[in-house]
């Protein structure tokens, strides 16, 4: 796995357990079963992997979890999100919530005869 370049600068090895935390945070009380989230990490490892870097920053890490959990479940999605990119009022709740409502793929009703 590559080394993560933190905010200040300082390097640290990657830590599957951390990822892991994080993400039991953001799906904590939600209906996620542990072998769905254990694909969602699996995946991000493999596109950490994929990159074939030797170092990566870490917020294309929390990047790679909030799309996993937006996959997951669209509430841990937003648990998260508002704690990673520090949300300070209700207008960036808002411009999320908006965001995932266009995202989402709703199905189709049928017509009423």
């Amino acid at each position: 796995m590559p080394a993560v370049v933190k905010k200040d600068g300082s390097r640290a090895e990657y830590d599957r357990a951390k990822v892991r935390a994080s993400m039991q945070l953001a799906i904590r009380k939600r209906p996620v079963s542990a072998e769905a989230m254990d694909a969602a990490i699996a995946r991000i490892e493999y596109k950490l992997l994929a990159g074939a870097e030797r170092e990566v920053v870490s917020q294309r890490i929390g990047e790679l979890v909030m799309r996993e959990l937006k996959r997951l479940d669209k509430i841990a999605y937003i648990r998260f999100a508002s704690v990673y990119r520090s949300f300070e009022d209700i207008a960036e709740f808002r411009d999320v919530l908006e965001e995932i409502d266009s995202t989402d793929v709703k199905p189709k009703r049928k017509p009423v005869a």
